[in-house]
């Protein structure tokens, strides 16, 4: 899959790709909004595909929803407000927002407008949890994964997450039989002052600043090694 981030720039992009018939990895979603865009523009790539004669069901496509980087970002926030008033608030954000995440992919993708995709033979965009590993040790090592088993859905894991969730974790349907209401939490938190939106923000700017750091490493170390290679090379 071609991975594109759900940035302003990246949703047209997306709609675009998907139009052109090819699978992509929509990456660096960290809110209910940037969320609800990027299924819009799946849909609106697919119907595009369509009406140029085009098989949708060659197209795979999923939804990277990064979890623990938002509770790392809500929790440093919630210190700041009033540590005390929001202790019980601290790491309740990023599972519940993913939570709701998938409430919207199954109200979204049961809509009218995507039967008459599926009836065309197009494939359900799947959320996928990126961001699994617990940052804060005082919170469950398994903490992101346990809360986010359901039906259609994708966690990626790192090694040292995969050992532990192997060792401890749950095996069960937990992504929409949460015992507190995540909608509630979310209220909660936008009365302590935490705008997730704008935190959504935060975290895709500094997501986008890595990537770009992670590609110029990657073009250096070519650079080099095509250097190293031309002044190895004996000139004749």
């Amino acid at each position: 899959m071609v991975k594109i981030p759900a940035t302003d720039a990246g949703i047209p992009a997306i709609e675009a790709m998907t139009a052109a018939g090819r699978s992509v990895n929509i990456t660096l979603i960290f809110s209910l909004t940037r969320y609800s865009q990027v299924i819009d523009a799946y849909m609106s790539g697919l119907e595009t595909l369509l009406a140029r004669g085009g098989d949708p069901n060659r197209v795979h496509s999923v939804a990277s929803f990064f979890v623990s980087r938002v509770d790392t970002e809500v929790d440093r926030r919630l210190a700041a407000i009033a540590p005390d008033l929001t202790d019980d608030l601290r790491g309740s954000a990023a599972v519940a927002q993913a939570q709701l995440a998938y409430q919207m992919f199954q109200t979204r993708f049961a809509s009218p407008r995507w039967r008459r995709l599926i009836d065309a033979g197009a494939r359900v965009q799947r959320p996928l949890w990126a961001s699994t590993s617990t940052k804060n040790p005082d919170y469950p090592d398994t903490r992101y994964v346990d809360a986010l088993i359901g039906p259609d859905t994708v966690t990626t894991l790192t090694e040292s997450t995969i050992d532990v969730f192997e060792h401890h974790g749950t095996v069960a349907r937990t992504i929409d039989r949460a015992t507190l209401e995540p909608a509630d939490t979310l209220s909660r938190l936008q009365e302590a002052g935490i705008d997730l939106d704008e935190v959504g923000a935060v975290l895709e700017s500094n997501g986008i600043e890595n990537f770009q750091a992670d590609q110029q490493a990657a073009l250096n170390a070519l650079q080099a090694a095509v250097a190293l290679n031309t002044a190895s090379t004996p000139h004749r």
